[in-house]
């Protein structure tokens, strides 16, 4: 099973990406960035094009990419065939008529251009991990993990998010007033109870480093 064989890659292997003709950027040259939280409404899409783009420039700021579309839980950003919501992202803009046009807007102009993945991620494919089911952890019934992923143009300029941490009061670990607005920024498509925990990049050789994320946490909600 391609999921399977995804998750049997060693740390210091890369997942193999497909490059587009004709422009410098490959999958490489982005970062998979991510927001995480919890909700009772994980899967959740938004047709509300200008919301996303001030998302994105909240977290991720002047640095070109895709804003995609939707919030997912853990369990469904890898599909059948061991894509991921990133990798769906970039083969997006390569089948594009104007993938040079978008390449070099995301590369000179920090353009961001925003895909929706709901229809290639509908299904639950539980990982090798269970750490995130209900059988395992019952409490996460209750307090649902989602992530809120981004396709970020690789850059020596910081995220917002990173710059926030440095330079907001920071309060039990975090930049709490900062944590409060990018939660408010996603109520157009996630309304309460969701909330936003944390941001953090994925490695598709290592993908239980996200799960660990939400584990973590769980004495901030009182989860045993």
């Amino acid at each position: 099973m391609a999921l399977l064989n995804l998750f049997r890659k060693s740390k210091e292997e890369t997942i193999a990406s497909p490059i587009a003709p004709g422009t410098h950027l490959a999958l490489e040259d982005f970062s998979f960035y991510y927001l995480y939280g919890f909700s009772n409404d994980p899967n959740s899409t938004s047709s509300n094009i200008e919301a996303f783009h001030k998302l994105y420039q909240l977290v991720i700021g002047r640095i070109g990419g895709v804003c995609i579309t939707n919030s997912f839980h853990p369990y469904f950003i890898i599909n059948g065939k061991g894509v991921t919501a990133w990798m769906d992202a970039y083969l997006k803009v390569v089948v594009n008529k104007n993938k040079d046009e978008m390449f070099f807007n995301m590369k000179n102009e920090r353009a961001v251009y925003t895909m929706n993945a709901a229809s290639a991620f509908n299904e639950l494919k539980v990982w090798p991990d269970t750490r995130l089911t209900y059988e395992e952890n019952p409490a996460l019934s209750k307090f649902v993990p989602f992530i809120i992923p981004f396709l970020t143009l690789k850059s020596e300029q910081s995220t917002n998010w990173d710059m926030a941490q440095k330079t907001t009061k920071i309060t039990n670990g975090y930049a709490t007033e900062y944590l409060e607005e990018v939660t408010s920024a996603i109520r157009f498509f996630m309304p309460a109870p969701a909330f936003v925990l944390g941001f953090d990049e994925f490695n598709g050789a290592n993908p239980s480093a996200l799960i660990d994320k939400f584990i973590a946490c769980k004495p901030l909600l009182g989860i045993k």
